[in-house]
């Protein structure tokens, strides 16, 4: 496995990682309650670390196409969720989500860093990494 491909896995790995400490820093330790789209986030960030950390003691680059699928649709429902969040005129269509609102924000950094922000962050970057792994490792051969 070229460097490369083991440093694209490592950031991976480090970025998912962050992000799911972050997550369980702001639920157990600040105490603030998950809303529904929160939980869908993270049933798609938390599996990326053992994927990534398994990837990476393996060294399989191939694991790309899957942390690029899981990363996707966890920016995809970040992205809707920061937008029922900062946009009035989809707040009005927003799912109920159980005790907690989506549209709630309980950090607003900046005026703009909400929760659904960072994972939408996230998400994108090891998207970005994942599709440059992916493409590494379609141009090395399989014998």
């Amino acid at each position: 496995m070229e460097k490369q491909q083991e440093n694209g896995l490592l950031f991976i790995f480090t970025v998912s990682l962050i992000a799911t400490l972050g997550s369980l820093y702001y639920s157990e330790i600040k105490g603030f309650t998950p809303c529904t789209l929160c939980w869908y986030q993270r049933i798609l960030m938390y599996p990326l670390v053992l994927i990534s950390g398994i990837a990476i003691v393996q060294k399989n680059a191939r694991i790309a196409l899957t942390t690029a699928v899981f990363s996707i649709i966890g920016a995809g429902t970040s992205l809707y969720h920061y937008s029922i969040q900062k946009l009035s005129f989809l707040q009005s269509t927003a799912p109920a989500c159980g005790n907690v609102p989506c549209t709630g924000q309980y950090v607003n950094y900046l005026g703009f860093i909400t929760i659904p922000f960072m994972a939408l962050i996230a998400f994108l970057l090891i998207f970005i990494t994942s599709l440059f792994l992916w493409k590494q490792v379609k141009g090395v051969s399989v014998k």
